[in-house]
C-alpha cells in the first residue's frame, strides 16, 4: 500500500483533502479500509521545573500497519467512541464522524498510503531520534528539533500557535523573539503573556510555528491561508496529524516535525520524529 504522494495531490484546505482521498486521489478507496481499532487516550504532564500541567486527550485510529492521531479538548469525544467506530469502514468515519476522529482517520490512511520512515528512506523526510530519558530530556530533545527548523534572522518574531514551554525556550535559544497564543494558557513558564487572539499574532509575526492541534480545531486552513498571503514560514510540529500536514507541505507548509504514534511523553525508550523542509518556502 506503500506509494509517494505527487505533488499534484496538495490541496488548499484539510476538508478538499479530505474530499480528494474519498475520490481514491490519494491511493486506495477508502470504502476498501476498515479502522481496526479506535483508541481514547487522556493524560496529565507536569514537567520538572514548570508549574503548568498539560491536560491532553486524543483519538487515534489503527489502519493496517500504521496509526493516525487526533488531540482535542476536554469533552469533545467520549470513551465509548473506541466501542462505536472500531471496525467502521473508513469512508464512513472520513464522511461522518466528529472532526477529532476525521482527522485521525485521514492521518491514518495517509500513513498507511506513505509512512514516514518510506519518505526518510527515499530522503524526503530527516529522521530524528529523541533520546531515552526523562520526559524533561525528551522534551528538551524534541523541541529543540523543532525550533532547528527555524530560518530566521535574530530578534524575528515567532507566532508560536499551541504553547509549550520548552519550546518558548527553544525558540529563543535561536534567536527569534516568540509571540505565544493558545486557548488554554494565560502566560508561559517565564511570565510571558499568552494571547488567545490568533489573528493578532498572525499579523505581526515574521515566521509561524503552529501545532498539529490546529487541525482538530479548524483553525489550520485560516493559519495556512495567512502565512500564504503574507509570505511569511509556517512550520507545523505535529503529533495531531503528522501525515495531514505533510500533504500541505510547498503548499504554504515550509517545514513540519512529524511525530507519528507512539509519541515521545508515550515511551522512555529512543523514538524518531521525522523533520521535512521546502525548497525556496511556500
Amino acid at each position: 500500500m506503500t506509494q509517494p504522494t505527487p505533488a499534484a495531490t496538495l490541496v488548499p484546505s484539510v476538508d478538499r483533502l479530505i474530499e480528494g482521498v474519498l475520490a481514491g486521489e490519494h491511493g486506495p478507496p477508502p470504502s476498501e479500509l476498515v479502522a481496526t481499532s479506535v483508541f481514547w487516550i487522556h493524560h496529565g504532564t507536569r514537567l520538572a521545573g514548570g508549574d503548568t500541567t498539560y491536560l491532553n486527550q486524543y483519538v487515534l485510529v489503527r489502519l493496517g500497519g500504521s496509526f493516525g492521531g487526533c488531540a482535542f479538548e476536554a469533552g469533545e469525544i467520549a470513551p465509548s467512541i473506541c466501542r462505536d467506530s472500531s471496525g467502521t469502514p473508513l469512508d464512513v468515519l472520513l464522511r461522518e464522524a466528529p472532526r477529532p476522529l476525521r482527522i485521525a482517520a485521514l492521518d491514518a490512511y495517509l500513513s498507511e498510503t506513505r509512512p514516514h520512515r518510506a519518505a526518510a528512506e527515499a530522503g524526503d523526510a530527516e529522521p530524528v531520534t529523541l533520546p531515552t530519558g526523562t520526559p524533561e530530556v525528551r522534551a528538551k530533545a524534541r523541541d529543540a528539533a523543532i525550533a532547528g527548523l527555524l530560518d530566521i534572522e535574530q530578534g524575528a518574531r515567532v507566532g508560536l500557535i499551541g504553547v509549550v514551554n520548552p519550546l518558548v525556550a527553544a525558540i529563543r535559544e535561536h534567536g527569534g523573539e516568540p509571540l505565544p497564543c493558545d486557548f488554554n494558557l494565560k502566560a508561559t513558564q517565564w511570565g510571558d503573556p499568552v494571547t488567545d487572539d490568533m489573528h493578532e499574532v498572525l499579523d505581526r509575526a515574521e515566521a509561524v510555528v503552529a501545532t498539529g492541534m490546529t487541525l482538530s480545531n479548524g483553525s489550520f486552513d485560516t493559519i495556512l491561508e495567512r502565512c500564504r498571503s503574507r509570505g511569511i514560514p509556517l512550520i507545523v510540529y505535529a503529533q495531531t496529524g503528522s501525515a495531514v500536514a505533510r500533504a500541505f507541505l510547498g503548499s504554504g507548509v515550509t517545514a513540519l516535525s512529524a511525530e507519528p504514534f507512539p509519541f515521545s511523553q508515550f515511551s522512555a525508550a529512543e523514538t524518531v520524529l521525522y523533520r521535512y523542509r521546502t525548497v525556496g518556502g511556500a
